[in-house]
């Protein structure tokens, strides 16, 4: 293809007159301009670059890591378990397996993580910020309702921009236990057990089996190891520390952090198996 570049002379004579003191001057040379593909794309496919919105979700999928976790929370009679692992992943790689995944937002409240690292530290920094201010401002504690309401609205306000959580609130307000599922769509659900992650099939396995409301205290925190242990085993993105918070009237409490390798010993003890054929030397007479 030959590119005519003769229009664009400065010197074009106007009005079909000729110019005499240019006419010693020689017009400017054509050239070749390389023939792409690019010239010959459908405009069709053209259009389709200018959907933001569908590009914006593929762009998303393309960059979004593997990621794993198993948390869980349940109410029964004297308030609320909560357990999480310690294992941060990226990819088919272990980054940590001493993340805190269960953040205190105030003293009588509790986030768990899921997601994205960030995303999740970040918001329920936030939401700490504003539970606090909430009460200097009206002379008492933020219920668990009321915070999980606030972090739903946030996150909704984000929807569609990359965000991943999908947290539980766990408290103890005027009312009681409260246990709320809030995620990065802006959903937001009430009930009395969750578990969130890669993990919280097999978690869910183990809670629904064993679960009771009249359960004592040392019974619903053990009920919580299990199954965050019981996760880990068959969750490669779950793993390192299982840690287990208790929410009472008097605000939560750590109960323990056991490291799950050694929880396997506890739960599948090693038993000396029977020999069934044993050779013995012979000495030689």
């Amino acid at each position: 293809m030959r590119l005519d570049t003769s229009g664009l002379e400065s010197h074009a004579p106007l009005f079909g007159e000729s110019s005499g003191f240019l006419d010693g001057v020689s017009a400017p040379p054509s050239f070749e301009v390389p023939t792409t593909n690019d010239y010959e794309m459908d405009l069709s496919m053209a259009m389709g670059y200018l959907d933001f919105d569908g590009f914006q979700k593929e762009a998303i999928q393309m960059v979004k890591p593997a990621k794993g976790t198993t948390t869980l929370a349940f109410i029964f009679k004297d308030g609320v378990m909560v357990a999480a692992d310690s294992r941060a992943s990226m990819g088919g790689y272990i980054s940590s397996q001493s993340v805190k995944k269960i953040i205190e937002i105030n003293p009588y409240m509790l986030g768990t993580m899921a997601g994205g690292a960030a995303d999740c530290q970040f918001w329920h920094r936030n939401l700490g910020i504003k539970c606090r201010l909430h009460e200097l401002a009206n002379k008492r504690r933020i219920s668990v309702t009321g915070a999980s309401k606030l972090l739903a609205n946030i996150l909704y306000s984000y929807r569609g921009m990359g965000l991943s959580v999908g947290t539980m609130i766990a408290g103890w307000d005027e009312t009681g236990p409260g246990l709320y599922y809030v995620d990065s769509e802006g959903g937001r659900l009430k009930g009395m057990r969750f578990s969130v992650g890669s993990g919280s099939p097999y978690a869910y396995g183990v809670l629904d089996d064993g679960y009771r409301y009249d359960m004592s205290v040392e019974e619903a925190a053990e009920l919580a190891r299990r199954a965050i242990y019981h996760a880990t085993f068959r969750d490669g993105a779950s793993g390192g520390v299982a840690s287990v918070y208790h929410v009472g009237a008097n605000g939560w409490k750590k109960l323990s952090g056991d490291d799950v390798g050694e929880l396997h010993y506890l739960y599948y003890p090693v038993v000396a198996g029977a020999v069934e054929q044993e050779m013995v030397e012979v000495a030689a007479h």
